[in-house]
């Protein structure tokens, strides 16, 4: 299993340079990968950073960590221009680039500029944006949520991000994420990345997961978790190995 920060990219991250912070923090103390969440936050409240330009940022300082978004409501983007974008962090970063994917779950994200909501219109604006993106992209493309589409969309794609850890800990047990990888019926090439709250010392939490079928925990990093000293200490602890 590999492990990855998961990092808000509103309120305190709004800065890209704290998340910059976060990020050369994570290298050192030898997480994987860095994922940044892909929020209008503004819309709702705080302030909030575009994740790609976050990302380019943190390509630019690091060597060794994967890269991602986790995950960008594609119908809300320019397919065209997601696709440039990660090409442009993959150029910056040496490939490892992953391009995390789903509806969206923020209405007020999409209403507020006179976009459709509707999870339909969603549904085919992202399937018709994927499309898209691999004709010009040809990096990991995993796709986010729990329902029985959203695994059916990610057994076409390279990845299934369970939607897992909602501020106040993990939702989905083991037992729910090995029946997702039964439904989605990849094999060895396929990735599973679940979200959880972990401590540096639990690598029996991270290891019942990796079990069920996981091969990369997300540890969700963000203000209603921690302050920014608590985000780096935690980072700075390393994974859960």
């Amino acid at each position: 299993m590999k492990f990855a920060v998961v990092l808000s990219n509103f309120g305190t991250y709004a800065d890209p340079k704290r998340s910059l912070a976060v990020a050369q923090a994570a290298e050192a103390a030898g997480w994987d990968g860095f994922f940044v969440w892909d929020h209008l936050a503004f819309v709702w409240g705080p302030p909030s950073a575009d994740p790609w330009v976050t990302l380019a940022a943190v390509a630019v300082r690091t060597e060794s960590l994967t890269l991602g978004t986790a995950v960008t409501p594609l119908a809300r983007r320019r397919p065209q221009v997601v696709s440039q974008q990660a090409a442009s962090v993959e150029a910056l970063n040496g490939g490892r680039v992953v391009l995390g994917a789903g509806l969206g779950g923020n209405a007020k994200e999409f209403e507020s500029f006179g976009e459709d909501s509707d999870p339909h219109v969603r549904a085919r604006l992202l399937d018709d944006g994927l499309e898209v993106v691999r004709e010009l992209w040809q990096g990991p493309i995993w796709i986010g949520g729990n329902s029985a589409p959203a695994q059916r969309r990610a057994a076409r794609w390279d990845g299934w991000i369970p939607d897992s850890a909602p501020p106040d800990g993990t939702v989905m047990t083991p037992e729910d994420v090995a029946r997702g990888v039964a439904a989605i019926g990849r094999g060895d090439d396929f990735d599973v990345a679940t979200s959880g709250n972990s401590d540096p010392g639990d690598a029996s939490l991270c290891a019942e997961y990796a079990a069920a079928g996981a091969t990369w925990w997300f540890e969700p990093v963000h203000d209603r978790r921690f302050d920014a000293d608590g985000a780096l200490a935690r980072v700075k602890a390393g994974p859960a190995r």
